[in-house]
């Protein structure tokens, strides 16, 4: 069983989905009298991960009731095809705007194919399987799931893509905050604590919508947030300031970067770079800065992609 698998209260389990490589991705299970909640489904490389650990727990997929993706992107949505084949008895409920995708995913596959071509994609993600819809329930926001006696609560977070809400369960008080509230991996631990930075990866970035999210999540009163990427962290107020401050300062990069012709992405991907590499300096490195730099290099890529598809439509 993974080393980063972690048991909390209230019947909460985070398992890694090993999405690409160990400490990346998160999987959530719920348990609740029995019944099992998926929250986020990692890809199909994914899922003995969680048959292991509902095994461990003397549960089977035939126990889950709910698969639960934050929004379609293929780390948190990737294996919802076949987790939906083998829990026999589970609904996926999912954003109205990310339900079509899930339904017939062609065009998902398709995207994700552009950027990553087809061996790598079949080596990141696998088979995507599209999903009955009869099974599907679209979630707006507001929207509230009795799960076996436990009230779980959708919020509409836009900002890193339209079709991503966030899920507040009110038993933990905690929120499973897919994108919405970044990413901090523990490998970016520093001298006062883990870096945590804004995820603007392709292609519905938006700087606004993503700081309000942030403060529709805070209004909530949270006592932990549970990050995709990766495992639970209080929200702070400090960790809160360095959220947003990271939201303001890559589009502050990208607006710098909107007269430049010849290899924008690269720009902004450095500046991005130097800009965490700073931050990390500042709260008290406890590793070299290359050991840093190769921890947030495919981040920096990505957001740098996301953001320069924002500024081209935005400017």
């Amino acid at each position: 069983m993974n080393r980063n698998n972690k048991n909390y209260q209230h019947g909460i389990t985070m398992i890694d989905a090993e999405y690409a490589q160990e400490g990346i991705a998160s999987i959530y299970l719920l348990e609740q009298d029995g019944q099992v909640a998926i929250i986020e489904t990692g890809t199909t490389h994914s899922v003995p991960y969680v048959e292991e650990v509902l095994q461990s727990k003397g549960l089977s997929f035939d126990d889950v009731a709910y698969v639960i993706p934050t929004h379609v992107h293929l780390d948190h949505a990737g294996g919802a095809g076949e987790f939906m084949h083998r829990c026999k008895n589970a609904k996926l409920i999912i954003h109205p705007f990310g339900a079509a995708h899930m339904i017939d995913p062609s065009k998902l596959i398709a995207g994700t194919i552009a950027v990553y071509g087809e061996q790598q994609f079949k080596n990141l993600y696998g088979e995507i399987r599209p999903i009955d819809a009869s099974r599907v329930i679209k979630a707006p926001g507001f929207y509230k799931l009795d799960f076996n006696g436990r009230e779980l609560q959708f919020y509409d977070t836009p900002g890193h893509a339209r079709h991503h809400f966030c899920v507040y369960d009110k038993q933990s008080k905690g929120i499973f905050t897919g994108d919405t509230f970044g990413i901090a991996y523990p490998q970016l631990t520093t001298q006062q604590g883990r870096l945590i930075f804004a995820a603007t990866t392709p292609v519905q970035f938006d700087p606004g919508s993503m700081l309000q999210s942030i403060d529709c999540l805070m209004s909530l009163e949270p006592e932990t947030m549970y990050l995709t990427h990766f495992g639970d962290i209080t929200p702070t107020p400090a960790i809160v300031k360095q959220l947003k401050q990271s939201i303001r300062r890559f589009a502050n990069i990208a607006l710098d970067a909107q007269n430049i012709q010849k290899n924008r992405v690269d720009y902004i991907q450095q500046n991005l770079s130097d800009y965490l590499l700073n931050i990390i300096e500042e709260m008290g490195a406890i590793h070299s800065r290359e050991f840093y730099a190769k921890n947030i290099a495919f981040d920096c890529k990505l957001n740098a992609q996301g953001l320069d598809f924002w500024l081209s439509k935005s400017v």
